[in-house]
């Protein structure tokens, strides 16, 4: 009994070492493939904001596997590819007249989608060359600056952080 449940566990273990390892890579080009082709006919501007944004995230991935791998053009070229799905993204939300305060759907998945792609963007700048930064610099920058008007989207009440300093006063 005790042999049978030891090799049952053996084979669940290697099973699910190798299983992942051969799917995983044709599933994300169906994915990916699948993916485009149902945000080019959604209607719904909240759901294809969000089907742009996992497109991105996808093209960021593989721009971070490229830049692993040492292909520094390649890995720059898709950060440009994630950067104008995102841009996207943002702006079918924005062409969808949604007043985003009032229906913030699709507009705080877009935050919590930039805020963690900074955070990728910020670690992979520190992971490739000093002389190969400037695509993800800039990457870095422009996702910070569409997170910001996402977050007045939602709250256009609340002031700049520079307005929020009484005038004549200094830290």
């Amino acid at each position: 009994m005790r042999w049978r449940a030891l090799l049952s566990l053996v084979f669940l273990l290697i099973g699910a070492l190798v299983f992942p390892a051969g799917a995983s890579s044709v599933a994300r080009s169906e994915d990916e493939a699948q993916l485009s082709a149902r945000v080019e006919k959604e209607q719904d501007p909240v759901k294809k904001s969000k089907m742009e944004s996992r497109l991105a995230r996808i093209k960021l991935q593989q721009a971070i596997r490229t830049y692993k791998q040492g292909n520094a053009e390649e890995g720059a070229q898709l950060v440009g590819v994630y950067l104008a799905r995102i841009k996207d993204s943002w702006q079918t939300l924005k062409d969808s007249g949604r007043n985003a305060a009032h229906a913030s759907g699709g507009f705080k998945e877009l935050d919590i989608a930039l805020r963690e792609d900074a955070r990728l963007l910020d670690d992979l700048k520190h992971r490739i060359s000093y002389f190969d930064r400037g695509p993800a610099e800039k990457a870095e920058k422009e996702v910070e600056q569409e997170r910001a008007e996402v977050l007045h989207a939602l709250f256009p009440a609340t002031r700049a952080p520079d307005a929020a300093k009484p005038p004549g006063k200094t830290d």
